[in-house]
């Protein structure tokens, strides 16, 4: 019951790790998409390059340079929060994209019979474009939230005390076959919690979809 305990003990804050930088993601990721997708070309290039910092520098490094490499006093983030916004920031990045091909994805004459009917740019984004895009999107962003529950774990590399954490700690104080066991234990939760989400995901797709049609 111990290796359970000592596991679940970690479970609070591999929660707020993944959602807390899934939603800094979500909200980041949004304008970044809209700058991919920009006629200005500065503007476009800048977001792809944001995008593409975000996603090509290994999460370790985003963790240690927020939480390590922040010298100053006034910008000193707890391991918390270099976890949050190392892996909010990676979030938007890769969301960013994902809302970019949502968004690609609906036919350009979408657009144009919404103009047709007199709706301005913001409305026919918000009422004719993004319940589409969202329609498309909605499973890859399960996906991707399943895959960041998991990579939640590299925040036990900066101290953050999540499952992983927990489970390294009673390996390092049992160093035997039981210190695997925490392992098994965070590998099962993980598992748990990603099966709802994925049939989460197909229920709202399908959804989606009738109303779309």
């Amino acid at each position: 019951m111990e290796p359970l305990l000592v596991v679940l003990k970690g479970l609070p804050l591999t929660l707020i790790v993944t959602v807390g930088a899934f939603l800094i993601g979500a909200v980041l990721g949004l304008p970044l998409s809209l700058g991919l997708r920009s006629k200005v070309l500065p503007l476009r290039l800048l977001c792809r390059l944001v995008v593409d910092l975000l996603r090509g520098i290994p999460m370790i490094v985003w963790l240690f340079v927020l939480k390590f490499g922040l010298t100053s006093p006034s910008l000193r983030l707890t391991s918390l929060e270099a976890a949050l916004l190392g892996l909010g920031l990676i979030s938007a990045g890769y969301l960013a994209e994902i809302y970019r091909g949502g968004l690609q994805a609906v036919p350009r004459g979408q657009y144009e019979a919404a103009q047709a009917l007199g709706l301005s740019g913001g409305i026919s984004f918000i009422r004719v474009v993004a319940p589409q895009a969202v329609r498309v999107v909605s499973p890859t962003i399960a996906t991707y939230l399943i895959g960041l529950l998991k990579n939640s774990s590299i925040a036990s590399t900066i101290i953050v005390g999540e499952m992983v954490f927990q489970a390294q700690a009673y390996a390092r104080q049992n160093p035997s076959i039981a210190g695997v066991l925490p392992y098994a234990i965070a590998g099962l939760v993980y598992i748990i919690i990603s099966v709802p989400i994925a049939m989460l995901s197909r229920s709202l797709d399908e959804r989606l979809r009738k109303v779309v049609v």
